[in-house]
């Protein structure tokens, strides 16, 4: 099986990429930083080395980048089972207080950038008449929250895609999952005084995602909400 994981080096995406690589996949995988990649890659490769891996520093910022590894990915891998479009921007910040390009820049990484990569793929999963597409929303999804205002705006037009896409590519065998994780202990949250068991892990996160890829071929598990037990 072959798998696209953006984001790839840390957090939720590196629980991924692990998960992944344990149960066969081959994988084509980017992150901003190119050291990153080249350890991620390298770790890879001694544990796996059965298994290939692809890795390249991509500005997911930045339209020609995407679509620079988007072509990479599909060079690589030659066919497409997964996309993880996990990669995501958080500026937390009230509306009326947030920097003058927040809106622009989220909007870039949480939606352009997934619904460049979905069409992408989604063109080379129609050919093959299957595929699963995972897109990394947030509970900021479903409850807009106040502080994190265009954070909130970009996850909540990312659903609505992810939804659309469902619909659009069901009659092809394709399936669509959108998953909403709570607060993660991930680099956002990094200087937090907060214990480990107010977030969920992302080991966790990556485990309910594999279930999901893992169902039969006529199932499709549209929504995962995975939330801190505690508040």
């Amino acid at each position: 099986m072959n798998a696209i994981i953006t984001g790839a080096t840390k957090g939720i995406g590196r629980a991924l990429v692990m998960h992944l690589a344990a149960n066969k996949y081959n994988l084509a995988l980017c992150a901003r930083n190119a050291d990153d990649v080249e350890k991620l890659i390298a770790e890879l490769n001694q544990i796996h080395p059965a298994l290939n891996f692809y890795g390249m520093a991509t500005d997911l910022e930045n339209r020609s980048d995407v679509e620079s590894f988007a072509n990479f990915a599909l060079d690589s891998l030659g066919t497409v089972d997964l996309l993880i479009n996990n990669a995501g921007l958080f500026m937390p910040s009230g509306l009326m207080d947030e920097a003058p390009d927040a809106l622009e820049r989220q909007m870039q990484v949480n939606v352009h950038t997934p619904h460049y990569l979905c069409k992408f793929f989604a063109r080379e999963m129609m050919n093959q008449k299957k595929g699963h597409i995972v897109n990394i929303c947030s509970t900021a999804s479903l409850n807009l929250l106040t502080g994190s205002a265009s954070y909130s705006i970009s996850k909540a037009a990312l659903l609505s895609l992810t939804r659309l896409l469902r619909e659009e590519l069901m009659p092809f065998g394709i399936r669509v999952t959108a998953v909403l994780p709570g607060a993660t202990l991930t680099d956002s949250w990094a200087g937090t005084t907060l214990p480990a068991d107010r977030f969920v892990l992302p080991e966790d996160i990556a485990k309910a995602i594999f279930n999901a890829i893992s169902m039969n071929e006529g199932v499709n598990v549209d929504e995962i909400l995975i939330r801190p037990l505690k508040s």
